[in-house]
């Protein structure tokens, strides 16, 4: 598959890139124990998770299932075309690409599990919850979770151009050797786990 040309890549980036704050978001009131140093706390409640329209359940829904494993082209049709995904280790600038991390899921993990979401933000153009991952790395077999704050940001047909994965209070520079690795990761993992080419 053609790569995306850095300035498409970059126009996509500076419409659609949303820079949350981590602690008007998550910060714990009722039970400030729970609140990392920095005054986050990724920990999905479910119950306390705000009411989003059926449009966005669904969206919800299938970008849970692709961290799951799921490796679903319909899953996959959350996303437009030209859209970026971005998290520590990676940084993809089309849907094809995309697809090469959650493609990558089935193959590395021997199971990959959400056990909780919290909605903490929504409008028209952006979700924006806490999530519980379950991972189970093969060969080891040992269960780790991870807790993150997902922001999907919507075009005006309801497709996900930006999704960012936050592990921690730190938001992404897109600057320096770090960038490099994550472009690196997000061009280059296709060739391994060889989503459809016609995603």
């Amino acid at each position: 598959m053609p790569s995306q040309d850095p300035s498409h890549a970059q126009a996509l980036q500076d419409q659609y890139e949303i820079r949350p704050d981590p602690v008007a978001l998550t910060h714990n009131h009722d039970d400030p124990s729970q609140n990392a140093d920095s005054g986050v706390d990724y920990e999905p409640y479910p119950a306390k998770s705000i009411p989003i329209s059926a449009e966005h359940e669904k969206i919800v829904k299938a970008i849970t299932s692709l961290y799951s494993g799921s490796a679903s082209k319909e899953d996959m049709e959350v996303y437009a075309h030209d859209a970026i995904y971005d998290d520590p280790w990676s940084y993809c600038d089309t849907r094809y690409k995309i697809a090469g991390q959650w493609y990558g899921i089935p193959k590395i993990m021997a199971s990959s599990k959400t056990l909780a979401t919290e909605i903490v933000s929504d409008t028209p153009t952006e979700i924006i919850y806490k999530q519980k991952q379950e991972y189970k790395p093969r060969p080891l077999y040992v269960s780790k979770e991870v807790n993150s704050l997902v922001t999907l940001t919507l075009d005006g047909e309801g497709k996900v151009r930006y999704h960012k994965d936050q592990w921690n209070e730190k938001d992404y520079s897109h600057e320096g050797l770090g960038k490099i690795m994550k472009e690196l990761n997000g061009d280059h993992l296709t060739k391994i786990t060889q989503p459809p080419k016609d995603l």
